[in-house]
């Protein structure tokens, strides 16, 4: 009996096919090591990574008979639990710099700003664009899932409606109230990037003020800041070349934790958001095109962020990744890539907050019979836009905003009808994710553009002989 224990409760280890899926996931990775012996370029090495992890996904739920409910088969389980280590590890590593990057860029950036420059009209450009960006992912929704008639003509339970509620909702004003940082030391432990953003500036703005009168006591803390900030960038690429790794395990691990049964069920509604996704892509390389750029080359550019938000369902803990691709890959000027696309985390998200609810309102309105006219529609616009304010960048806040949006246009109550579409939340959060950290980066490169503030010679130069250098 203690000997099941301590395998099952302990090691999680109580199935051969655990140790085989372990020792395979372990031989993919002498396979991504070899490449990069090769000097096979990170972009590659880390497409080539996502394509092994579907594939082992794929033949993980083959072994296992593709079980309606993967969680209800032991080795499953446990192999989702190892692969978590790996993937879900990486992320933890990522999230790590998240808070101390986005401290000391906003400062360094604000110190070092020249006279000028008007750090009011980045923040307002910014929010702006994110705004308007989600503005126009939900209209994509909106004509996506009509156009795919989503819900239409679907059977339902309407008892289920009755006894269930929408999850909490916080009022708008408690919301922008909570990104204060009334606790600089709890809103960092919470990984509240806007208070962190917010307590970064003052302090910026006081050391640029004081500079002038107190220049040899600010000084030894101006130094600390560079210092602080050159350490951390080289702790990030540190971190960020074990990317193919993580790759591997995070794409298996879903797969393998929703099953391929549950994905065919609801096939038709993520067909309807990878198809408004790719078509909220095309209108971010149209502006990309119109600040001036090649969208070809910025796909190139933007490769490495993209992938890793899609396999780790992660705005947040992609940040750092997309920072440094903004300032190295992108030419993007650093304070602009660090401001914007933390901002980008936390807000105004195309795909958690602008595609996602809008999908899922037209689908619940048309599985309720709901008549949708020209003012739900306006409602709709109007409620996603502002609920897409302060929507934390991590992994199931979707849901959240779902239930804001619902309950904004009155369809709080068929909130339970979702169920079948929720239970397969992360297969579909991959391409949010990945749509979500597409749309901060585009905004980051409009505002730098429209402030002289893009390198193009580094943007067209796709700097990869030293991407290679920093992540070989």
């Amino acid at each position: 009996m203690g000997e099941s224990s301590f395998l099952s409760n302990f090691l999680w280890i109580t199935d051969i096919k655990t140790v085989l899926f372990i020792a395979v996931l372990i031989g993919t990775f002498f396979i991504v090591k070899k490449m990069e012996k090769k000097k096979v370029a990170f972009s590659t090495r880390t497409i080539i990574a996502t394509i092994i992890g579907l594939i082992l996904g794929v033949i993980i739920q083959l072994v296992a008979g593709l079980p309606e409910d993967p969680s209800k088969v032991t080795w499953l389980q446990e192999v989702t639990k190892w692969y978590g280590l790996f993937g879900y590890g990486f992320m933890d590593l990522l999230k790590m710099l998240v808070v101390p990057m986005v401290f000391v860029s906003i400062i360094r950036v604000i110190i070092n700003m020249g006279e000028g420059e008007d750090l009011g009209k980045i923040t307002f450009r910014s929010l702006g664009m994110l705004l308007a960006t989600t503005a126009l992912a939900a209209i994509v929704g909106i004509i996506v899932g009509n156009v795919m008639k989503l819900g239409v003509g679907t059977n339902i339970d309407m008892s289920m409606v009755a006894d269930n509620e929408l999850r909490e909702i916080t009022p708008l004003v408690d919301t922008l109230r909570g990104l204060l940082p009334s606790n600089v030391i709890e809103s960092m432990a919470n990984g509240n990037i806007v208070a962190i953003i917010i307590f970064a500036t003052f302090l910026g703005l006081s050391c640029k003020r004081l500079k002038k009168k107190y220049a040899d006591v600010i000084k030894p803390f101006t130094d600390l800041v560079e210092a602080f900030y050159k350490i951390i960038v080289s702790v990030a690429m540190t971190v960020i070349k074990f990317m193919p790794y993580a790759v591997v395990a995070l794409l298996a691990n879903t797969i393998t934790a929703r099953g391929l049964s549950s994905i065919i069920s609801v096939m038709q509604f993520i067909a309807a958001l990878y198809i408004a996704t790719a078509i909220m892509f095309v209108i971010h390389l149209i502006i990309i095109t119109i600040n001036g750029l090649n969208p070809i080359t910025y796909i190139k550019n933007a490769s490495k962020p993209l992938i890793l938000a899609f396999t780790s369902r992660s705005s947040l803990g992609t940040l750092p990744v997309t920072i440094e691709t903004l300032t190295d890959n992108q030419g993007v000027d650093e304070g602009i890539a660090s401001f914007t696309a933390s901002l980008g985390a936390n807000m105004g998200m195309n795909g958690c907050a602008g595609i996602y609810p809008a999908l899922m309102a037209v689908t619940i309105a048309n599985m309720a019979g709901v008549e949708m006219n020209a003012s739900f529609y306006a409602m709709l616009l109007v409620v996603i836009t502002i609920s897409s304010l302060g929507i934390a960048g991590l992994p199931g806040t979707a849901t959240m905003a779902v239930s804001v949006v619902l309950s904004g246009v009155g369809l709080g109550a068929y909130f339970p009808l979702a169920g079948g579409i929720l239970a397969i939340d992360p297969i579909l959060d991959m391409g949010r994710t990945m749509i979500n950290v597409n749309g901060a980066s585009t905004t980051a490169i409009a505002v730098g553009s429209s402030l002289g503030k893009v390198d193009k010679d580094i943007f067209n130069s796709n700097n990869a002989s030293s991407e290679e250098k920093k992540s070989a």
